[in-house]
């Protein structure tokens, strides 16, 4: 039996090592970039490897930090005390602990007591198909008052979603993504801890690669494809970028659903609308590396729509410095759609559009702290999730026999993550094994 995996990500490589692992199948991966990771993949930084984007792993993600000790890895996750804050009206606050609520001026005292308690409540809630119906604007203004509302979750929102779309945001989403958070806590007033492997996603990924490997699979990095088509013999056939075309019994893709639906053809029409719904946003991050600390807080949220960005993530408040030569490791991250004009901005236009806003976060700021600058833009990043959105998603299962489909848009109601993305392979690799193979 050969089976063809597109995407050498988390979710791809992973499902690859479960099918080698437990069949006699010939594996193959097809990776369009040249590189492993996916959206955890790596840039350098003074010839240490960092991702393009901000990683980081939670206490309660079981299925990565497993995979990681059966490659031998265990001893290599730290473990970190996190530090959080919040900017609102140009003045950072702390939000270390649910304590720190009590210290956010923005709202009354009665209404930071409610906001915990706000907090709390979404922590215990058990069964998210109850908040199915709602967006999160609209279980948020029934439980929360409208000053909170107003003063901490609408610009949380708008910030991830934009303008644009942060209407449309369902309320499970943000369970999600506040229970992954609760779960990385020993106590609701404990302070989070996250883990970052020593010497960057990097060694997770060759690792989970040399393994496959190791099993026979065979992992071809620039290889894009261009067509998926069944045919009548009941194989898939694979286009490749320059031309040559391959048979195989079953296919996993774990492109995005905008991806797959133009490169996919015979796709049931009920499907093909269902991808077609599928929205992205992009995230665009600006990293600098500093002579100084910015800050002192490893996560900023920014809370305050003036400012052009939407978060601050100080990575060597996670990791020492030492580890990047020294320089202080910042990501200014953004999630745009491609309409928006930031996302349009080249490095320098939007280094000078953030410049003045780092002065509000530190006023002993100034351009000459900047090293160096770089630049990452990485499509697909964040599904839009919207209310019903259970019926709304792509199922795995595509219409066509042995070709399933598996990305960030259906690990729903979680958000995004690796943990969730070694989850989904596994998921993948045991829908696979199952299914007959009519030749």
């Amino acid at each position: 039996m050969k089976i063809a995996i597109l995407g050498a990500g988390a979710t791809g490589l992973t499902a690859a090592l479960r099918i080698a692992q437990q069949t006699s199948s010939k594996v193959t991966v097809f990776e369009k970039d040249t590189f492993l990771g996916g959206h955890a993949s790596t840039f350098q930084i003074n010839g240490t490897p960092i991702e393009k984007g901000y990683h980081h792993w939670f206490t309660s993600d079981n299925k990565i930090i497993d995979l990681m000790s059966e490659l031998g890895l265990e001893d290599k996750i730290g473990w970190h005390e996190s530090s959080v804050g919040t900017v609102f009206n140009s003045k950072t606050y702390d939000f270390m602990t649910p304590l720190d609520l009590l210290r956010y001026k923005p709202l009354s005292i009665n209404n930071r007591i409610l906001l915990g308690l706000s907090s709390l409540k979404i922590s215990k809630i058990k069964n998210w198909h109850d908040l199915e119906n709602f967006t999160a604007i609209e279980w948020l203004n029934k439980n929360v008052s409208s000053e909170i509302y107003k003063a901490f979750w609408e610009p949380m929102l708008i910030g991830k979603f934009g303008e644009e779309h942060y209407k449309e945001v369902g309320m499970p989403w943000l369970w999600g993504k506040m229970n992954t958070r609760f779960k990385s806590r020993e106590g609701f007033f404990s302070k989070e801890k996250l883990g970052y492997p020593t010497g960057s996603f990097d060694i997770f990924f060759n690792a989970l690669s040399k393994k496959c490997e190791d099993l026979g699979v065979k992992i071809h990095l620039n290889s894009p494809i261009t067509q998926i088509k069944k045919n009548e013999s009941g194989t898939l056939t694979l286009n490749m970028n320059d031309g040559e075309t391959l048979q195989f019994d079953s296919v996993i893709a774990t492109v995005p659903s905008n991806v797959f639906d133009k490169i996919t053809i015979g796709l049931p029409h009920s499907y093909k609308e269902k991808l077609q719904k599928t929205r992205y946003m992009s995230a665009v991050q600006l990293i600098l590396e500093l002579k100084n600390q910015l800050s002192k807080y490893y996560w900023l949220n920014i809370a305050d729509r003036t400012f052009p960005f939407v978060g601050v993530i100080e990575h060597t408040n996670l990791v020492h410095q030492s580890v990047y030569g020294n320089s202080h490791v910042i990501y200014l991250s953004n999630y745009l759609t491609t309409q928006s004009p930031l996302y349009k901005l080249n490095e320098n236009e939007l280094l000078q559009k953030y410049l003045p806003f780092l002065n509000q976060i530190n006023p002993n700021f100034s351009k000459d702290w900047i090293i160096k600058s770089h630049f990452q833009k990485i499509p697909g990043a964040q599904p839009i999730i919207e209310s019903e959105y259970s019926r709304k998603m792509p199922s795995h299962e595509t219409g066509i026999e042995n070709l399933v489909l598996g990305n960030t848009s259906q690990i729903y109601p979680q958000d995004r993550g690796t943990n969730y993305s070694v989850e989904l392979g596994e998921k993948l690799a045991e829908l696979v094994m199952k299914k007959p193979i009519n030749n």
